[in-house]
């Protein structure tokens, strides 16, 4: 088996995380315009984005490197079903729906496709979390 490096994964998930902590501290602080507070949250929305990419990308490569599977898709849908029906993940659905928020706000930060995006955010870094864990073997520490 080889060894994977799982820095990047684990680089933007931290990343995230510390950006949704900071939209959350945000919301309380009186001298902050609403535009400071879209800013940051934009910015999740961002590392989302990066995150997800990362993710499934680590997740083809622990499948092909860890597991052995062969024909291994290079789209992130197909590998989150993969994913699925090997175990590492519990839900490919729900990875799909993240993949597809992913999609609507890549380039369109406005209405309600960034508000859906960022409501999902919470989810996802749960499932990042245990995704990381699960392939890596490492217990997160952030």
């Amino acid at each position: 088996m080889s060894e994977i490096n799982y820095n990047k994964f684990k680089e933007s998930l931290a990343r995230l995380q510390e950006r949704y902590n900071d939209y959350l501290a945000a919301q309380s602080r009186t001298e902050l315009l609403p535009s400071d507070k879209e800013s940051i949250q934009e910015s999740c929305i961002q590392r989302f984005e990066i995150c997800l990419d990362t993710s499934w990308k680590h997740l083809k490569k622990y499948l092909i490197e860890e597991m052995g599977l062969v024909d291994i898709p290079s789209s992130p849908n197909p590998i989150f079903r993969k994913a699925a029906a090997s175990l590492v993940i519990s839900d490919a659905e729900l990875w799909i729906e993240f993949n597809k928020k992913r999609g609507d706000t890549s380039h369109d930060y406005c209405g309600d496709k960034a508000g859906g995006t960022f409501e999902i955010i919470p989810d996802f870094i749960k499932e990042a979390i245990s995704l990381y864990e699960t392939i890596s073997g490492v217990k997160w520490q952030n």
